[in-house]
């Protein structure tokens, strides 16, 4: 059975991180019906990671793709996001809008921070709207010669 997952950041068409996204995308660009943080953020062993964070009514509503994902999947994504352990993502349910057209919303599922985790950061930037090309240049610690973003 299929469920619906909103992406923002890495796992994004044309981030490092799209090829571990199994589902097929939904058309269109979607956003956050609610205002969410989205900020980018460093950590100790981690450089400029996007958290959206579960803070409902603050930030802005936030961009991203939504792909329709087996259930079956859901488990090694969950593991991805390191759910249930003390640094990981929870996977919530989140209302969605299109950006392109007025018509109905979408629930999807969503990987999202608590608030707790922010103490842990060495540097925020935030919070945006959308985890762009720019902002994803910094999240690879190196990059090979060959990458795509090497050189952009």
């Amino acid at each position: 059975m299929p469920v619906l997952l909103f992406v923002y950041g890495t796992l994004k068409q044309g981030f490092p991180n799209h090829d571990r996204m199994v589902g097929r995308r939904v058309g269109g660009v979607w956003r956050t019906a609610q205002a969410l943080p989205l900020y980018v953020v460093r950590l100790p062993l981690e450089d400029r990671a996007p958290w959206l964070m579960n803070q409902p009514g603050e930030g802005l509503c936030v961009q991203g793709e939504v792909y329709e994902v087996d259930t079956s999947l859901l488990p090694a994504m969950d593991r991805f996001e390191e759910v249930g352990l003390p640094t990981g993502y929870e996977r919530v349910t989140i209302e969605l809008e299109s950006v392109e057209r007025g018509g109905p919303r979408l629930q999807a599922q969503a990987y999202v921070k608590p608030a707790s985790h922010l103490a842990q950061c060495v540097s925020l930037e935030g919070p945006f709207a959308d985890f762009t090309r720019e902002l994803a240049r910094g999240y690879w610690l190196e990059l090979p010669a060959d990458h795509p973003y090497a050189s952009s």
